[in-house]
């Protein structure tokens, strides 16, 4: 697998404030078996994942985008006018045109930042991240926030067991700056492989497959995926990931504190965390309350464990992430 990666720095990307946005709607396994034919049983042995969060009528990415942001910026302690640029990782954006970044600037009234999108399936919000890396090496008084955020509900087919089951809607975002004290981001590492793009894949709605009543009756617009492909695909790569990014610090699995995958399925996380060696009482798990959402996971799940005292001052943070594409990438923080 190629990858492209990147060591440590004097100066270094610095998470300083963290938010989510979680509807407020719950989708339970009982309630999908009056939806589909499936069990709690079946949902909860086989995803680890008992039930998700949903859109309401009039909610959309860029809501939950905010709800993440304003809660970010409150953390750090920053107003909208402090935003040098808003990146937002996302495969659900409101429309195609304006990205979700320019309405979450516009709703946000952080005038003075740069705002534009990045889709990278559910590695979305780690390539965000490297790309805010990029721009904080050469300006490192920028504060930049890095959001993932998900409607995946909009693209589920809720006739189709194998896929419905899993998704659920939010936002997760980050405020990053640049910081000499040590802390931050210590490495972080990207690959990608478009030859497997068919194994998870919305064919519809793009220039290929514009929407038309041909491409609506036949489904196009829905989440199509190859679940066992994507199990063998993302339990390597996503431990490749994470070897690379330790090796590159000098560090070992047993030096992690908090370990956090993205959050697809309990099966993935389990196989990864067994080869690495992690102990599982380290390892960050929300998919059992809010299902996988996608771009959203890794930082939702990062809000949860910063609010909740589990990660403190010092702790290595490293987290992983496995998506459509394919694409693949980890990242290893000093807190």
């Amino acid at each position: 697998m190629k990858s492209a990666g990147n060591n440590t720095h004097r100066v270094r990307t610095r998470i300083i404030g963290t938010g989510s946005g979680i509807p407020d709607r719950v989708l339970t396994n009982f309630d999908l078996e009056k939806i589909v034919d499936t069990n709690d049983e079946w949902i909860a042995q086989r995803t680890g994942i008992r039930e998700r969060r949903l859109a309401s009528a009039g909610e959309s990415t860029v809501t939950f985008g905010l709800k993440a942001a304003e809660s970010a910026l409150e953390a750090a302690g920053l107003t909208p006018d402090d935003l040098d640029m808003i990146i937002v990782a996302t495969q659900t954006p409101d429309m195609p045109v304006p990205s979700a970044a320019c309405l979450l600037q516009g709703r946000l009234g952080a005038r003075k930042a740069r705002a534009f999108d990045v889709v990278a399936g559910c590695t979305g919000w780690v390539y965000g991240l490297v790309v805010a890396d990029a721009f904080i090496k050469t300006n490192p008084y920028f504060n930049i926030m890095v959001v993932g955020a998900e409607v995946l509900s909009s693209r589920v087919n809720w006739e189709d067991r194998s896929t419905c089951v899993l998704f659920g809607d939010g936002a997760g975002a980050v405020i990053v700056t640049g910081a000499d004290n040590g802390q931050g981001l210590l490495a972080s590492c990207i690959g990608a492989d478009g030859s497997e793009w068919e194994s998870l894949t919305i064919v519809g709605g793009g220039s290929m497959h514009p929407p038309t009543h041909e491409t609506v009756d036949k489904k196009l617009q829905f989440i199509q995926m190859e679940g066992n492909k994507v199990f063998k695909l993302a339990v390597p790569a996503m431990e490749e990931m994470c070897w690379q990014v330790l090796s590159d610090t000098g560090h070992r699995p047993e030096d992690v504190d908090v370990f956090i995958p993205h959050q697809a399925n309990l099966r993935i996380m389990e196989a990864v965390i067994d080869r690495l060696g992690i102990p599982v009482e380290k390892v960050v798990v929300t998919l059992d309350k809010y299902g996988n959402t996608s771009t959203a996971s890794i930082p939702v799940a990062l809000d949860e464990a910063l609010r909740s005292g589990r990660i403190k001052d010092g702790d290595l943070v490293l987290t992983a992430a496995f998506g459509g594409g394919f694409t693949w990438g980890a990242a290893l923080l000093q807190w």
